[in-house]
């Protein structure tokens, strides 16, 4: 009973416009000065053992580097790059815009931050060409969560600590279902571009490829930082991020000067406030999961839903159903908390992988980014492209179809997830 005081209360607190931590930080010592005595020090110690982990630096690290990049007037070339590969096929701007967000995605390892920098650029362009702009809002949320699955995702950091499994292989596990959300994406925006008569982009000279492959060379490195250092078991996730952002640093600031001091500091404000507020929740989480310990909630969850079922696949279904109705209405960053503590104990006795079970709850996490009516990237898309969230219902659930089917096949095919991870790190 007071168990399920304390998850109503969370859930209310949500439902009232209190920000995540705040909520989950509350109705957690709230329960324990009520119900188990804990002196308030204890509860504020327990928060900051929740992030005093060398590994939990990776997040800052990866922001930084993400917004430096962005700084550096990297975003363009990125976009140029993505021209040459795709704007000939028909609704070359929808195909650049899945491409942009990829490659960016590369580098930021945030949704969110996906969005925003390739939307800037991007949606001036697609209106100008008569793109339909719900279709575009859509195209743009969906695409922008792929930072969610790529490397170096922030959500993979998060899911690495919960789970306790190697960021590094869960980094290289979302390369391949990353690409694959990518194909289907543009494949649907093909579907629409024919249908709806969209333009392809002209086709490029040959000087104009030289050109844009030849400053396309220096930012690509960062992604190739982050995949060799994991491939080589030279840097760990925090020393991969520390250097990734050196890099975009000396590429920003030195190389391409699009970075002064006070946008150096302008920077790292930005990158103290959203890195803090990831934490603040995390260290939330951790008080919440030590009570959850203390109540035995993970055994008890794990003896019910077993009890129902101890069938694998039924298992895993029943479990990505509930990421996926949680996503409609809870933050990423909450719902891997609360979440993975209580079922990994189930997943572990039925042998499900744990980098496996990493992807298709970031899978998840990505289509619950863009579901209504949370959907974060799917309401940032609509405010930069100036359309009413409901206007973009036409096109997202065909799109979050796309994204459902990936997921499938990701569950049903472990190997789409694992095999570069198990072939690359030993």
């Amino acid at each position: 009973m007071t168990t399920l005081l304390l998850i109503g209360s969370m859930f209310v607190l949500m439902f009232l416009g209190i920000p995540v931590a705040l909520s989950i930080s509350i109705s957690g010592a709230a329960y324990l000065l009520l119900f188990e005595s804990v002196p308030i020090a204890a509860i504020a110690q327990r928060m900051v053992v929740g992030v005093d982990s060398f590994t939990l630096l990776a997040i800052p690290l990866f922001v930084l580097a993400g917004t430096l990049m962005a700084k550096g007037d990297i975003t363009p070339k990125i976009m140029r790059l993505a021209s040459i590969l795709v704007g000939r096929i028909p609704g070359g701007l929808a195909m650049i815009t899945v491409v942009s967000c990829m490659l960016f995605g590369a580098i930021s390892g945030s949704g969110i931050a996906d969005v925003a920098a390739i939307g800037s650029i991007v949606v001036p362009m697609m209106r100008e060409q008569k793109y339909n702009m719900p279709f575009t809002a859509s195209l743009l949320g969906c695409a922008g969560s792929l930072g969610t699955i790529i490397p170096p995702s922030i959500v993979m950091v998060v899911l690495g600590v919960t789970m306790g499994v190697s960021i590094g292989k869960l980094f290289l596990a979302g390369i391949i279902p990353g690409i694959m959300l990518g194909i289907g994406l543009m494949a649907l925006s093909w579907f629409f571009a024919k249908k709806e008569k969209y333009p392809c982009a002209k086709t490029p000279t040959r000087s104009e490829v030289a050109r844009v492959l030849k400053e396309a060379i220096l930012p690509m490195g960062a992604p190739l930082i982050i995949v060799v250092g994991f491939r080589s078991g030279i840097f760990t996730a925090t020393e991969t991020g520390a250097i990734t952002a050196l890099y975009a640093l000396v590429l920003s600031a030195f190389i391409y000067h699009k970075l002064s001091f006070r946008d150096f500091l302008d920077t790292c404000y930005a990158v103290a406030i959203t890195s803090s507020t990831v934490l603040l929740i995390i260290a939330a989480a951790s008080l919440f999961g030590w009570i959850l310990a203390l109540e035995e909630i993970p055994q008890k969850v794990a003896t019910a839903v077993l009890a129902i079922s101890d069938n694998y696949w039924s298992v895993l279904l029943l479990f990505n159903i509930l990421l996926l109705v949680l996503g409609t209405f809870m933050e990423t960053m909450a719902i891997i908390i609360i979440t993975v503590p209580v079922f990994m104990p189930v997943m572990t006795q039925l042998g499900v992988d744990p980098i496996h079970l990493g992807v298709i709850i970031a899978v998840n996490m990505a289509i619950g980014a863009n579901s209504p009516p949370l959907g974060v990237d799917l309401m940032t898309a609509c405010k930069i492209t100036d359309v009413p969230y409901s206007s973009s219902f036409r096109y997202i659930f065909p799109f979050l179809g796309v994204m459902t089917l990936v997921l499938l096949l990701v569950i049903f095919f472990p190997g789409i997830s694992t095999w570069i991870p198990n072939a690359m790190i030993r």
